[in-house]
């Protein structure tokens, strides 16, 4: 992907679809991208209330399920997706950041034996639910359900995150509840930050730690054994993950490559049967 104008443009030369958000300020030069989750039930409709003059919300990309990017404001102007927010000494990153919205429900809770957006009481199989605790939660709070990201939405991020890097120097890669820590939730723990990050902005320092199995381990879609096994798992002793966070002894995990047929694996797995790879 690259840049053209403050437009995002595939490997064969076309911009991505732009249906202009009639929220757009002033002309920024970005120095921060910043990635949320939508808490909607669709990227048609987040595009939809984006488009609306009664929102007062916008963003530059929105990332459907499978991938898609829908572009909404040129990447020199400002879109409204921060809000209140701080990062070192800047405040109100709107003004100095690039915003994307990946469509996914977020934040979810247990309701009848299901897991269930409070927001648009959809609900969402075990298959698609990550629990774990936010970063953000105090020390021994319990861990909550988030939806998981597709793998087509994070080639997106990544794909189109290279080109704004490139294309305009930024600085580093944030988290809606980075800059907005207790007031926002998003990306959530299911989004591997620390990776993008890392393949993103090309700091070996914040590339997650390389693990291989020691033993035949079952990845979860949860931090305890009373959750279901991944598609895929056991592993093989020998397979490799990276690490992108720790609950005590429950770690989340990244299974590079394709293990038993099956590409994308991530969830959380007993650390006691992980060995760390040199270098």
């Amino acid at each position: 992907m690259k840049i053209r104008n403050h437009r995002l443009t595939l490997d064969d030369g076309n911009a991505v679809p732009y249906l202009a958000s009639p929220h757009a300020g002033a002309t920024i030069a970005p120095r921060f991208l910043v990635i949320h989750y939508t808490g909607g039930s669709s990227a048609a409709g987040t595009i939809s209330w984006f488009q609306s003059p009664q929102s007062k919300v916008s963003a530059h990309l929105v990332i459907a399920r499978d991938g898609k990017i829908t572009q909404m404001v040129p990447f020199n102007r400002e879109a409204w997706h921060a809000g209140q927010s701080r990062w070192g000494s800047l405040s109100g990153l709107n003004h100095h950041s690039i915003g994307i919205e990946l469509d996914n429900a977020g934040y979810l809770i247990r309701s009848g034996g299901k897991w269930v957006s409070p927001l648009t009481r959809r609900s969402y199989p075990d298959s698609e639910v990550t629990v774990a605790p936010h970063k953000n939660d105090p020390p021994g709070s319990p861990p909550s359900g988030w939806h998981a990201y597709s793998a087509a939405q994070i080639e997106a991020t990544l794909g189109c995150g290279m080109a704004l890097v490139k294309h305009y120097g930024l600085a580093d890669v944030l988290g809606h509840d980075d800059i907005s820590p207790g007031r926002k939730r998003d990306p959530g723990p299911d989004f591997p930050m620390e990776s993008v990050r890392a393949r993103l902005m090309g700091r070996g320092d914040d590339h997650p730690d390389l693990y291989r199995t020691t033993g035949r381990l079952y990845v979860r879609s949860g931090a305890g054994p009373e959750f279901a096994a991944l598609p895929g798992t056991p592993l093989p002793v020998g397979t490799e993950v990276e690490v992108l966070a720790k609950h005590g002894l429950w770690w989340q995990v990244d299974v590079v490559g394709e293990v038993n047929g099956v590409m994308d694996i991530v969830g959380w797995c007993h650390s006691k049967f992980l060995e760390a790879i040199d270098g």
